[in-house]
């Protein structure tokens, strides 16, 4: 794939309206084992990511679940497609059963070649909308890579927590995470295709839902505090069923450290701002 080609996604845009619909919120406390918020109320951080989902027919999906590439989305068949992390600023909260939408717009899209082969990087920009006022500012990175042994171990030792939640993210929890996000990866689900087609040991834990249990913690121990931005990526993958830790700690005055532990070692990592 050349950068001439590659450059021809740059700009392209698409939006998606939403209700955010209570019975579909329903849904998605259930999965993440939570109360439903009621109508009008605040959506908890990071649940719109259980929106605005443009599904496509099963003839335009791909092996691996995923909706063919070459559409919003650049081409990068024969690749792993894993979430990296990403960026948001919180303006105010979308409002449950409130019509929405999201302006999404490829910002960057760059091939590179790391330790385990090439590497297609591409940056998503979302902006979600509800009554005409910006309420989050996203960008979302996506690394599709070339066959290869996913790193597994982690390297970087958990610091000390100041809160924690214990998570056991057991199958089920894994499948009504794809069901309400309307994700087809068949990672989170398929054991065989995870462990015979892509290499891992298990099912995987989705990484959204990993940023979002992050961000459960910190509000649950910090509820007199309000976020205004997170920073979070991906440092290998989280297999279930082990139990794992969603955790944190405040560094200095309006800044937090986030992150999710596996036997002692980092998973994810997260750095959220906030106001008192």
């Amino acid at each position: 794939m050349s950068t001439q080609d590659l450059s021809a996604w740059l700009g392209r845009s698409e939006t998606c309206e939403d209700n955010l619909d209570l019975g579909h919120l329903d849904k998605v406390a259930l999965a993440l084992n939570e109360p439903a918020p009621a109508q009008g109320d605040p959506l908890p951080l990071l649940w719109q990511w259980c929106f605005f989902v443009k599904g496509v027919p099963y003839a335009e999906t791909g092996a691996d679940g995923h909706p063919r590439r070459g559409g919003f989305l650049p081409p990068a068949d024969g690749r792993n497609r894993m979430w990296a992390g990403g960026r948001l600023k919180f303006y105010e909260s979308l409002r449950a059963g409130v019509p929405a939408r999201r302006e999404s717009t490829i910002l960057a899209v760059k091939e590179k070649t790391g330790r385990t082969g090439k590497l297609l990087f591409v940056t998503v920009g979302h902006q979600y909308i509800q009554a005409d006022r910006l309420c989050i500012d996203e960008e979302q990175d996506i690394v599709y890579r070339e066959p290869s042994p996913p790193r597994l171990q982690g390297s970087d030792g958990a610091p000390d927590a100041q809160w924690f939640d214990k998570v056991e993210p057991q199958p089920l929890m894994l499948f009504r995470y794809s069901a309400v996000t309307f994700n087809g990866h068949r990672i989170h689900y398929d054991y065989p295709y995870a462990t015979q087609t892509e290499g891992y040991p298990g099912l995987v834990v989705h990484g959204p839902m990993l940023a979002t249990l992050m961000c459960r913690a910190f509000t649950r121990a910090n509820p007199d505090k309000t976020p205004v931005s997170l920073a979070y990526r991906g440092l290998r993958p989280l297999i279930a069923p082990t139990p794992f830790r969603a955790a944190g700690r405040i560094d200095e005055a309006g800044k937090a450290s986030l992150w999710v532990e596996q036997d002692g070692t980092l998973a994810h990592q997260a750095e959220l701002e906030f106001k008192a």
